[in-house]
């Protein structure tokens, strides 16, 4: 089975900025919206640079955002800087975090995405506030932005993300996911979550995800490596039909397996988790 590497070809710089220029917003405004990027305004910390919250004007008035500040000293720079640009501005999905606007003035290079209220789904991994129907609908809108990326139609080359966790899953105000974090690819992937094929042959592939995102789908229920039972979160036992956990950690279990033709395809885990979240609503609709 022949895996596909994500290839993609940068911009030059002076074709980026005239194809990007629409998008442009001046360094003085973003200082305006941040109080000149003020630590009172500091939200995050990415692996990349500092995260901050602001009101900017756009088209239709005054809008809360999120501006990422990337820091060259993390080592992070023009290359992933165009790559998310050059991702984000042709992928749009409801699941998919939005980019906005963009900055490049002197060594500044600032991204702005709308403002997630929840901010990253690792936060609440222990949580008991995120429902077991709530993790499930995460799961089930991440899946859907990753098939996106794998299969976006029309002639739109496919996306590999190479660096799904749950730090770069971003949640609105109603739980919904936004996927997050595809500056990065495969150079600058975190170690836990990558796939062991990816590790060995360095090839990156539509399976590298599936694997990364089993990590996440074990990261929701538990986090020891201990028998499953044993070791899922105490506050959703209670909450959980046992055919729903059962559809749910056989896919986690099949999504890490080793060899990546063993590994359901990304289609199919959304489906699967689709199930999952009818079963579930199926129990509840007992009570």
């Amino acid at each position: 089975m022949k895996h596909e590497v994500r290839e993609t070809k940068m911009p030059t710089y002076y074709g980026f900025v005239e194809e990007f220029d629409h998008l442009k917003v001046r360094l003085e405004d973003i200082k305006l919206a941040t109080n000149n990027i003020s630590d009172d305004n500091l939200i995050g910390l990415g692996e990349f640079g500092m995260l901050y919250e602001g009101e900017l004007y756009l088209p239709g008035g005054q809008r809360v955002v999120c501006f990422k500040r990337l820091d060259r000293r993390l080592g992070q720079g023009n290359v992933e800087f165009f790559n998310e640009i050059s991702v984000l501005s042709l992928y749009k999905h409801e699941n998919l975090v939005s980019l906005l606007k963009i900055c490049n003035e002197g060594d500044e290079l600032i991204l702005v995405y709308d403002y997630e209220a929840r901010g990253s789904l690792d936060r609440y991994l222990s949580e008991p506030g995120l429902t077991w129907a709530r993790r499930l609908k995460i799961c089930v809108g991440v899946t859907h932005a990753i098939n996106y990326l794998h299969d976006p139609g029309d002639t739109r080359q496919r996306v590999l993300h190479g660096d799904i966790k749950s730090s770069n899953i971003i949640l609105n105000e109603d739980w919904t996911a936004k996927v997050y974090g595809l500056s990065l690819s495969k150079k600058f992937g975190t170690l836990a979550y990558y796939d062991p094929q990816y590790i060995e042959m360095g090839i990156l592939s539509k399976e590298s995800d599936v694997y990364s995102f089993g990590v996440v789908l074990f990261e929701l229920i538990c986090c020891e490596e201990k028998r499953l039972d044993e070791i899922i979160f105490s506050d959703l036992k209670e909450q959980m039909d046992s055919c729903s956990l059962n559809t749910f950690s056989s896919l986690a279990y099949r999504c890490l397996k080793k060899d990546r033709e063993e590994r359901p395809s990304m289609v199919e885990v959304m489906k699967q988790l689709e199930i999952a979240v009818e079963q579930q609503v199926s129990f509840l609709s007992l009570f």
